[in-house]
């Protein structure tokens, strides 16, 4: 027998004989890739290397063991498709830049689900690019920690995007969630702390905003150009600061302000040409306007708001306008202020004298904003309490509600809104929802 074919057998014995060489693990892009259209993938327990880029309709459920780890470049995963479901996945350690917008999740399609995640270490959280129909909720949200709050990304981002659900999430230390150029999206039960602005509308319409937490942030909401958005069943409490404000609107008409607690604010509700729109109103009806530093204040003498059975209490300031200017051109009607002084003879709950708020040495730090630091001082008190006994001149009339209430214990008369009084399960776009991904 030939010697080199007898060493070609050994070789070959001693090779099938030898321990395999350990596997690399797979990847979780390989795992996604693998799977089929429609089916669901449940990664082992572990941390994978992103990116991660998600081009058809699957299901991952990490099941709270599985994280996506970035290592500080990029997005961590892009979906760039539709009815795609991503749950139970931490996410982290996205790029830090904004030119990119570097983020946990980045979505540009419709029908997706993000629920039950972590995100955190990333720039931008969830950011919805001319994305519809989507929902994210239940995730736990946070930006870079070492970053300052200007230069973090914004925890919710929706560009040019309709029709979502943005829902139950929890977000900490991001700077801002912004909802630009987008309509018709239900933000709700968010629970929103330590960012600049709580939410931030740009130019969009017809969103509807209830039941969130939304405090120590630098500014509540802010509406700017996004007319007709409903605000109801709101917390929004403990934004300070120069800008501190609860609610802001500019240039802004329609809006419906419903039944909200507006609590320790710099300012409660501000105005700023608003409504904007001629022949239009702005809705203020059965809020809890307490412990601000101004309840409502207005940035010039205007009109077209209605503000309607709410409760003032405690308020260092009702009302004011930055000019020297009255807010009377508005409508106040069955509110209940806490420095009436009128009575109830015939016991109807309604005061027998219209409450009026006038102006008397407050006019000092409206006209000479750095009067503002003798607020609550001995001598501005004096100066009150002289000027009420005898006035030096005719105090100016800031505001007139004909029907003030007599006590804080009434059920406010809010107006019905088309579309949005029935169950929001019911009323929302109707999906496909074949294996249940939509419900809780």
């Amino acid at each position: 027998m030939n010697l080199r074919y007898v060493c070609m057998v050994i070789a070959t014995l001693i090779c099938l004989a030898a321990p395999a060489a350990a596997d690399e693990p797979q990847s979780l892009q390989a795992m996604i890739d693998a799977t089929k259209e429609g089916d669901m993938l449940i990664p082992p327990p572990g941390t994978y290397k992103g990116p991660i880029v998600i081009k058809k309709s699957i299901v991952i459920d990490g099941q709270g063991k599985v994280t996506v780890d970035n290592g500080g470049k990029g997005t961590v995963i892009d979906i760039l498709t539709d009815g795609v479901t991503i749950r139970g996945l931490h996410l982290t350690n996205s790029g830090d830049q904004h030119n990119d917008i570097d983020a946990g999740v980045h979505i540009k399609g419709n029908f997706n689900v993000i629920k039950d995640n972590v995100i955190d270490e990333c720039l931008f959280g969830v950011d919805l690019e001319q994305a519809n129909n989507n929902i994210v909720r239940r995730n736990r949200i946070s930006s870079k920690a070492d970053d300052g709050l200007g230069v973090k990304g914004d925890a919710i981002r929706l560009w040019y995007s309709f029709h979502n659900k943005i829902e139950k999430n929890t977000i900490r230390n991001s700077r801002d969630f912004v909802v630009w150029y987008s309509a018709n999206n239900r933000i709700a039960g968010n629970d929103i702390k330590e960012g600049r602005y709580g939410l931030h509308f740009m130019y969009s319409k017809f969103n509807l905003v209830e039941n969130n937490s939304i405090w120590r942030n630098s500014v509540g909401i802010f509406l700017m150009y996004s007319d007709d958005v409903v605000v109801r069943n709101n917390r929004l409490f403990s934004a300070h600061g120069n800008t501190g404000v609860g609610i802001g609107l500019k240039e802004t008409s329609g809006v419906k302000i419903f039944n909200n607690k507006i609590l320790y604010n710099a300012r409660g509700i501000s105005f700023d040409l608003s409504p904007f729109d001629p022949g239009t109103t702005n809705d203020i009806y059965g809020n809890e306007i307490a412990f601000n530093s101004i309840g409502i204040s207005f940035l010039s003498d205007w009109q077209g708001n209605i503000v309607k059975d709410n409760r003032f209490k405690s308020n260092f300031i009702p009302v004011t306008v930055s000019t020297f200017a009255s807010a009377k051109r508005n409508v106040w009607e069955g509110n209940y202020w806490d420095s009436y002084e009128g009575f109830d003879q015939n016991d109807d709950n309604i005061g027998d004298t219209p409450f009026e708020l006038k102006i008397y040495s407050d006019r000092l730090w409206m006209d000479k904003p750095k009067a503002a630091f003798f607020q609550g001082t001995p001598v501005m008190s004096m100066l009150d309490f002289l000027e009420h006994l005898a006035p030096f001149t005719k105090p100016l009339l800031m505001l007139r509600d004909k029907k003030p209430r007599m006590t804080q214990d009434f059920v406010a008369t809010i107006p019905k809104i088309d579309g949005l009084d029935q169950d929001q399960e019911e009323t929302s776009v109707k999906r496909l929802d074949p294996f249940g991904l939509y419900k809780d």
